[in-house]
C-alpha cells in the first residue's frame, strides 16, 4: 500500500478562477469577463529584447537573484517611488506568485497564522497551506472594504506571524485608506509581525493621493516584504517575471527558498524586464480608466452598481446576491450558461454573495459582455 502524499498539498481545491474559465470556455461563444488579463499584448519595444538577448546567446544560467544591472535598474525604479532598497536586497521571481510563496516558505512555521484581508486573492490562503501555515480571514464587507483596526486586533494571537495586503486591491479595486494603512502598521508594531505588501497593481491607480504601505511607514522596513509584477502594467502576463524587495536580513532568507525553488528566471528575459521599466504604463491606465467609467454606468442602469467605486486595478465586485437573492456562485454559473458571459464568484476571494467582473478586455467584447448581462439580470 503506498504511503500518502503530501496533505497539504491534497486538501487543496483547484482555483475555482480556474474552474469558471473552464466552464466559461465550453461555451464557445461565452465573453470572459473573468481573467484578470490584460488584453494588451506586450509593448513591441520590449519583446523586441528577447530577441536581442537570445542573439547575443544570452541562454545560459544567469544569477539566482537576477543580473546585477536588473536588480540595480529595479533598484532606482522603486527609488523613484519612494522607496529605497538597494540592488542586494531584490530578487526577480516568477511572477508575484512565486514571490508570494517563497516569502511564505522562508517565513513560516508550522501552525503560523496569517492574517488575510478577504475578498483577497486566492492565492494568499493557498500558499499559507501550502506552507503548513494557518490562513486567519478578516472580512472587510462591511466595513466598505477597509481594515478595522480592533477587529484586526480582535485576530491576533501568539500563532499570528504576518499580515498580506493588497492595494488596490484584487478583487475590488479598491484603495486601502490611510487609517487602514496606519491600522495595519500598529498592529504589526505591536506585535512583531510582518507585513507582506502584494503591490503588484500600484501603477494602475486613477486617484491622486494613492500611498503605498512601505512609503507610509518606512519605520517597519525590517518587517515589511514589497511584492510587485511586470504582469499588469505593462501587458506581460504570460512573461511570468515579479520580484520581492526586503530589509537585508530578512531578503536573504527568502532569497534561499527562491534559490532552492526556481533557481532563477530565464536569463534572456532580464534585458526585457529592464526595458519595461523605462516604458510608460499610461496609454493603458487611460484605457482602463475609461473602460471603468462604461462599465460602472453599465451596472448603474442595470441596479448592480459596486459596493465601491474601484481605484485602481481593472475589477469590479458586484453584491450579486444583495440585488438578485441568488447565491453567487450560482449566479455566475447561470450567467454563463443562460447569457455566455464569465464571471467569478466571491466564493473564490472568501466573500460570498459577490461576483467579479474584470475589465481589462477589448472595447467591444465588454460592451457585448454588459448588454448580455443587463438582459441576464432583468431577466431574473
Amino acid at each position: 500500500m503506498l504511503r500518502p502524499l503530501n496533505t497539504a498539498v491534497c486538501q487543496l481545491q483547484p482555483s475555482g478562477i480556474r474552474r469558471i474559465n473552464m466552464l466559461a470556455a465550453r461555451r464557445g461563444d461565452c465573453i470572459p469577463l473573468a481573467l484578470g488579463e490584460p488584453d494588451f499584448d506586450t509593448p513591441r519595444a520590449i519583446s523586441d529584447e528577447v530577441v536581442a538577448a537570445l542573439d547575443r546567446g544570452e541562454t545560459h544560467y544567469p544569477p539566482n537573484n537576477g543580473t546585477r544591472e536588473l536588480r540595480s535598474a529595479l533598484s532606482s525604479y522603486m527609488e523613484q517611488q519612494g522607496l529605497a532598497y538597494k540592488p542586494e536586497e531584490i530578487a526577480l521571481t516568477a511572477g508575484a506568485t512565486e514571490a508570494i510563496t517563497v516569502t511564505f516558505l522562508a517565513m513560516l512555521e508550522p501552525g503560523d497564522e496569517v492574517i488575510i484581508p478577504v475578498p483577497a486573492f486566492t492565492l494568499y490562503e493557498a500558499s499559507v497551506r501550502l506552507c503548513r501555515g494557518v490562513p486567519v480571514l478578516l472580512d472587510t464587507s462591511r466595513n466598505g472594504f477597509q481594515i478595522d483596526e480592533a477587529s484586526l486586533r480582535a485576530l491576533v494571537t501568539d500563532a499570528t506571524k504576518a499580515i498580506i495586503i493588497c492595494t488596490p486591491g484584487n478583487p475590488t479595486g479598491c484603495l486601502l485608506d490611510a487609517a487602514s494603512i496606519d491600522a495595519i502598521a500598529a498592529v504589526a508594531q505591536e506585535f512583531g509581525l510582518y507585513v507582506i505588501a502584494d503591490d503588484v497593481y500600484n501603477r494602475l491607480v486613477y486617484t491622486d493621493g494613492y500611498e503605498r504601505f512601505a512609503l507610509r511607514h518606512p519605520e517597519l522596513r525590517d518587517r515589511t516584504v514589497v511584492i510587485d509584477s511586470f504582469s499588469k502594467p505593462w501587458a506581460m502576463t504570460g512573461w511570468r517575471l515579479g520580484w520581492f524587495a526586503a530589509d537585508a536580513p530578512v531578503f536573504a532568507q527568502i532569497a534561499k527558498a527562491h534559490q532552492y525553488t526556481i533557481s532563477s528566471v530565464p536569463a534572456f528575459t532580464m534585458s526585457a524586464a529592464i526595458r519595461a521599466l523605462k516604458t510608460d504604463p499610461a496609454p493603458m491606465l487611460d484605457i482602463y480608466r475609461a473602460r471603468r467609467d462604461r462599465v460602472l454606468r453599465a451596472l448603474d442602469t442595470m441596479g448592480l452598481s459596486p459596493a465601491v467605486v474601484p481605484q485602481g486595478a481593472f475589477y469590479v465586485f458586484l453584491p450579486v446576491t444583495e440585488v438578485t437573492g441568488i447565491d453567487s456562485q450560482e449566479f455566475c454559473e447561470r450567467a454563463i450558461e443562460e447569457a455566455g458571459v464569465g464571471l467569478v464568484p466571491g466564493e473564490c476571494f472568501g466573500t460570498p454573495g459577490f461576483a467579479r467582473l474584470s475589465y481589462c478586455v477589448a472595447d467591444d467584447a465588454l460592451d457585448e459582455g454588459l448588454r448580455r448581462l443587463e438582459r441576464f439580470v432583468r431577466g431574473l
